[in-house]
């Protein structure tokens, strides 16, 4: 017991190590603590230029996205046709009523940019390593600092991703994000990527005035549904994600988006993805035993 509380301490001292200096007397950017972005899908959605798929599907109340039928603009000129036929029908779909299996409803790894439809972000910081974390089933990512891919880079969950940092901003680049995987889609609206998938991410700290337009974009395209979990009145710094995807077996061309978090509950919510098609809560429905111990 002993020792078992002496690894937790290390472990926890090794997470909570601050980022060492990036060059010379120049601090790293920290973005400790818990970020939030209250909206689905998720990403914002550039003004102008190359940028992610919009929902056809409008709310009437305020115009913004309707969650409960998810049928993402498949003219968008970023699609190539096979992507966009692929969109159109999950979009089909939806507004037939029918639900739709993705990562997140069938309790599967979520690749980037899907993963940004979780609601919460916390990012740990060490001179070698940066992790982060999301609430739903507590999915991690870990990046290898200053370092470079592999020369054959084994496909993975969320893929091979090396970090460094270019003055105040943390840019990530990823590769490897396994395709040949079920529930491939870059995001709630069905659209499918290849194993040529390259995403770079670029963290940064902004004040309030900066993530504004950001907030704005958002809140014109989302449907917020966790508006209890950000201080609205907060005017401090903002984590902004800006993330730009190519993959030449998907797309024309490479697009953008960004992803605003504020601070709001220091609470990490218990949010788990049990794959359990069984209702237990029916008294007529036998819950299952083991014939025999599992050890």
């Amino acid at each position: 017991m002993h020792q078992r509380k002496l690894l937790f301490l290390a472990t926890l001292a090794a997470f909570a190590a601050p980022a060492f200096a990036q060059t010379g007397a120049t601090p790293a950017p920290d973005f400790a603590g818990i970020w939030w972005h209250p909206s689905l899908p998720g990403p914002e959605p550039l003004a102008s230029g190359p940028t992610g798929l919009k929902n056809l599907m409008r709310r009437k109340e305020d115009g913004a996205s309707d969650y409960n039928t998810l049928a993402g603009d498949y003219n968008n000129p970023i699609l190539k046709p096979q992507t966009a036929a692929a969109v159109k029908k999950f979009g089909d779909m939806s507004k037939a009523g029918i639900e739709n299996p993705n990562p997140a409803n069938q309790c599967w790894p979520e690749p980037g940019p899907f993963i940004y439809k979780n609601f919460s972000l916390e990012i740990f910081q060490k001179a070698d390593h940066v992790t982060m974390i999301y609430e739903q089933d507590h999915e991690v990512r870990h990046v290898r600092m200053n370092q470079t891919h592999p020369r054959n880079v084994k496909p993975s969950w969320y893929g091979d991703s090396v970090g460094h940092y270019e003055g105040d901003t943390l840019v990530v680049d990823t590769v490897g994000i396994r395709a040949d995987r079920p529930f491939a889609m870059l995001d709630l609206y069905g659209t499918p990527y290849t194993k040529s998938l390259h995403m770079i991410e670029r963290f940064r700290l902004i004040d309030y005035e900066a993530a504004k337009e950001g907030l704005d974009r958002d809140a014109k395209e989302n449907f917020r549904v966790a508006p209890y979990v950000i201080d609205r009145a907060y005017r401090g710094k903002y984590l902004q994600v800006y993330y730009t995807i190519e993959d030449e077996g998907a797309f024309t061309t490479p697009w953008s988006a960004t992803v605003t978090y504020g601070r709001g509950s220091d609470e990490w919510p218990e949010t788990i993805c049990a794959e359990n098609f069984h209702v237990y809560y029916d008294k007529d429905e036998k819950i299952p035993t083991a014939a025999k111990p599992d050890f």
